[in-house]
């Protein structure tokens, strides 16, 4: 300790460059720097970051044509907007906390508003080349890991507009790979956002004429009690409808922005919805009865910068969305004189609507007496709970820096839960161990699952009975053996979260961890391997004298082996339900009792596997 207090003097202390710093610290500015295989990986945010700044010259009136291409690692983004001034191009593309939207003159209502985004992108990137045209002439630039390499200027025939193009750098993003279906999404929902922006991706066009509207049609899994409610207004549009399905399925966005996990004009959305149902209906409904089985979105426009959780944009936290008017009080008053019109005018609605609420509430009150029972035993297991090795942060600590990474690893059994309890973060990683195989949700009664002791220390330990808001992790991850019996078991989880919290599976709040299947080690080095591909180029790398394991189970790795798996280098699988995935039919075909359409199935899907050999 005193040889480190010697060595704390001037030459301790270190200035970073803007994209030294982006480079040491990108979770600030991007987020996750995973391998793409999650939709919130940093990849993801710097192809929004350049496409945002496209949209917000279409939000200005510039430009109804966006096209990108994504081949291999290679992206490009061109717009037909009014193209960045060439004196500024380069500082815009390295300069932090330099752009155009700062004093709201040029941009309205825009999501990028502090300078950062293109920079990021430029920094994380090992080729980063931008173009501007202008009447007839360019300017480019061409960059490197942030440092400008060349720049050029001249005459052109093109359009107005901003191209650029990037390469994310495998240093920052290890291994990386673009799913192509997270992209589509994305572009689909800048169509939605942007009526009469055409977003060409790969040569396929994504168009939207009716907003909103739209998104909610192709999400929609089955056929609506009623035709989806649109109604538009200055800078807020929403749309609602009721299905059969279990929780609520709310998109929300602020200026083009997803917000994937909801915030203050959510919230807001959703208190507006249950007040103004309850008040026209004149019944003295619970909200969560008005809400259940609602599919819907709601987007709104500020004119001042919106303040998120993070850097990566998915959850808002301010609360006025202008001077002296709070967002509350702004989606609360629209809401309830615009749906209460269109309910007076529309009674048959109202009517399907009432007959939903009064439904569900049938069923609610059904279990009243065992929710009085299971609610007296799970504040006894919040006291106290058996099962769960907690974490100090939780996700609903809003003011800790950390609460986006808190999360909760359910377990299979005491071996792997001991492996992971003695290396996890405490700070942020909370164990919750099972005891062999849970309750098959879909094959018992309702009584038998609400009753289950081992799903209420569950409920109790992630908090959601009474409302979503509470959820004390944002990452609740799945992690059992890579064998039979742990498929089953994730499988048993996953209908669990599916029939009775759908939504946190929507919101994306549900993994599968990924562990390392074999071990290929010599003398001087050991590789871990998820796949046969992966084991396969680890031979090759170590050559003769070698040797490999195969992991079975979680417990087999060792604690110090396993601390490697959860930290920056986690692989995680997002459990996701498509737009065109119906809930109640997925659970009863794979979990609900044996029929011949399941037996079909498995044998036209089996797949032999070559036994695999231990060296």
């Amino acid at each position: 300790m005193s040889e480190i207090l010697r060595d704390y003097n001037e030459d301790a202390i270190q200035t970073l460059n803007w994209n030294e710093h982006i480079r040491t610290r990108p979770g600030m500015y991007i987020g996750s720097t995973g391998d793409g295989s999650l939709p919130e990986d940093g990849i993801y945010v710097l192809v929004k970051e350049v496409i945002d700044n496209s949209i917000d010259e279409f939000a200005s009136g510039f430009g109804r044509e966006i096209r990108i291409t994504i081949e291999d690692r290679e992206v490009t983004v061109r717009d037909y907007g009014r193209g960045i001034p060439f004196e500024k191009l380069i500082v815009a593309s390295s300069n932090l906390m330099t752009g155009g939207k700062f004093d709201g003159k040029t941009f309205k209502k825009s999501v990028g508003l502090n300078g950062v985004g293109l920079k990021a992108v430029n920094a994380t990137s090992s080729y980063f080349f931008i173009r501007s045209v202008r009447n007839g002439e360019f300017k480019s630039a061409t960059f490197s890991a942030g440092v400008l390499i060349e720049e050029n200027s001249g005459k052109i025939d093109e359009k107005n507009g901003t191209y650029v193009k990037f390469i994310a750098d495998d240093k920052v993003f290890v291994n990386y790979r673009y799913n192509l279906e997270f992209i589509e999404q994305m572009v689909k929902n800048y169509a939605y956002l942007n009526t009469g922006l055409a977003l060409i991706l790969n040569e396929t066009k994504y168009r939207s004429e009716n907003g909103l509207l739209d998104l909610v049609n192709e999400n929609l899994a089955e056929e609506p009690l009623y035709p989806p409610i649109h109604i538009v207004g200055e800078d807020i549009e929403f749309v609602i409808t009721h299905g059969e399905s279990y929780g609520e399925n709310i998109a929300s966005f602020v200026n083009g922005q997803n917000t994937t996990q909801g915030g203050t004009h959510l919230a807001a959305f959703r208190e507006a919805i249950a007040k103004t149902i309850k008040g026209h209906l004149k019944k003295d409904y619970e909200p969560s009865d008005i809400r259940q089985s609602i599919v819907g979105a709601i987007s709104i426009r500020m004119n001042k910068a919106p303040d998120f959780g993070n850097q990566t944009k998915t959850k808002l936290t301010s609360k006025d969305i202008s001077d002296g008017l709070s967002i509350r009080s702004f989606i609360g008053d629209f809401v309830d004189e615009e749906l209460d019109n269109y309910l007076h005018k529309h009674p048959d609605v109202a009517t399907v609507i009432n007959k939903k609420i009064q439904e569900s509430e049938k069923e609610r009150k059904a279990i009243s007496g065992l929710q009085k029972n299971i609610k007296e035993k799970t504040q006894k297991a919040s006291i106290y709970n058996k099962k769960l090795r907690d974490c100090r942060v939780h996700y609903t600590d809003t003011k800790n820096p950390l609460s986006e990474n808190s999360s909760l690893f359910i377990t299979e059994g005491l071996s792997a839960s001991g492996s992971i309890t003695k290396i996890r973060d405490v700070n942020t990683q909370a164990v919750f161990s099972l005891r062999g195989k849970p309750q098959n949700c879909i094959q018992k009664s309702e009584k038998e699952v609400h009753a289950n002791e081992e799903l209420i220390l569950l409920k109790a330990a992630l908090n959601v009975d009474e409302d979503l808001d509470n959820l004390r992790y944002n990452k609740i991850i799945i992690a059992t053996d890579a064998d039979v019996d742990g498929m089953h078991i994730r499988l048993l989880l996953v209908s669990f979260f599916l029939k009775y919290y759908p939504d946190l599976i929507r919101q994306g709040h549900v993994y599968i961890l990924q562990t390392p299947l074999f071990r290929v080690r010599n003398k001087k080095k050991s590789i871990y391997c998820y796949s046969e591909d992966e084991k396969t180029a680890a031979i090759k790398e170590l050559g003769n004298g070698h040797e490999i394991t195969r992991f079975k189970g979680l417990g087999e790795i060792s604690p110090d082996e396993f601390k490697g798996f959860l930290g920056e280098d986690i692989r995680l699988d997002q459990v996701r339900l498509d737009s065109d995935d119906k809930i109640v039919d997925l659970l009863q075909f794979y979990m609900g009792k044996n029929t011949p359409g399941r037996q079909d199935f498995i044998r036209k899907n089996l797949r032999s596997e070559s036994v695999m050999e231990i060296i």
